[in-house]
């Protein structure tokens, strides 16, 4: 199985310190934590499992999304050698629009 690298975009980076924000403020920081280790360590599984999710070519180029427990829904491209974590939705966001306006 072939390993690519894990580049996650500054968009997806602030999704994440958004979800960290927002979990802090209704939850404990060992609940947080918790939920964003289950997230990297998803994220770092697209690494050799990279060909999972929709493709959503109509939108972008090797585009690809994927939902994470129900709750978020995960915008990646996979590439050769690498695959780049786009941005990370939460549920009930308009994701569409996001690419569309970008």
């Amino acid at each position: 199985m072939r390993r690519r690298r894990l580049v996650i975009a500054p968009e997806a980076e602030a999704d994440l310190v958004e979800i960290e924000e927002q979990l802090l403020r209704v939850a404990s920081s060992r609940t947080t934590n918790a939920f964003l280790g289950r997230i990297f360590a998803f994220l770092g599984g697209l690494q050799t499992a990279s060909e999972r999710g929709h493709r959503r070519d109509d939108i972008r180029r090797r585009l690809r999304i994927i939902g994470f427990e129900r709750r978020l829904t995960i915008a990646f491209a996979v590439h050769e050698d690498r695959v780049d974590i786009l941005r990370v939705f939460r549920a009930g966001r308009d994701w569409e629009a996001e690419f569309d306006e970008g």
